[in-house]
């Protein structure tokens, strides 16, 4: 997967909760756009009200919220900005939320890396995706160098 060919690279956590994901009814769809710093803080809140209305734990509020802001933050720094889009989703009972962040910047030559603890191409900690990855249950990513990301990222309550 790491390479900078410009192909499609793509990393999924779990394929059969990503199949689930997309199975699922959807409930409530919202959008919202990073544009400029405060738009990450509205992100936050808008989470953060969707694991409320999904009935999430406090543990497991914290886990999207804090995935969100770690997504929507990379978008903004190193993809000029993007949408979050914050699906509400239903499967056999079991309430979910499915973030999915994309952004038109200049895309990830080495996803591989990328994921690593520690890897940052700026001042960070660099546990931005790999953290985000470990905190939701299902993950995906694809990149294409010089076309943008986008991340999908699935967590079900009570998982």
């Amino acid at each position: 997967m790491s390479s900078a060919r410009n192909t499609d690279h793509t990393v999924a956590l779990s394929p059969t909760a990503s199949d689930a994901a997309n199975r699922a009814a959807h409930t409530e769809r919202t959008v919202h756009h990073v544009r400029i710093e405060e738009d990450l803080l509205t992100v936050r809140h808008a989470v953060r009200a969707a694991t409320l209305r999904a009935g999430f734990s406090i543990v497991d509020q914290t886990r999207v919220v804090t995935a969100a802001s770690e997504l929507a933050r990379n978008a903004y720094i190193h993809g000029g900005g993007g949408t979050v889009t914050i699906d509400q989703l239903t499967l056999r009972g079991n309430a979910g939320l499915r973030l999915t962040v994309k952004d038109d910047g200049p895309g990830i030559a080495d996803t591989d890396a990328a994921l690593a603890d520690g890897f940052t191409t700026g001042a960070g900690l660099g546990h931005g995706l790999g953290g985000a990855r470990r905190l939701m249950n299902d993950f995906e990513l694809h990149t294409v160098p010089g076309q943008g990301t986008t991340v999908i990222a699935t967590r079900w309550a009570g998982r």
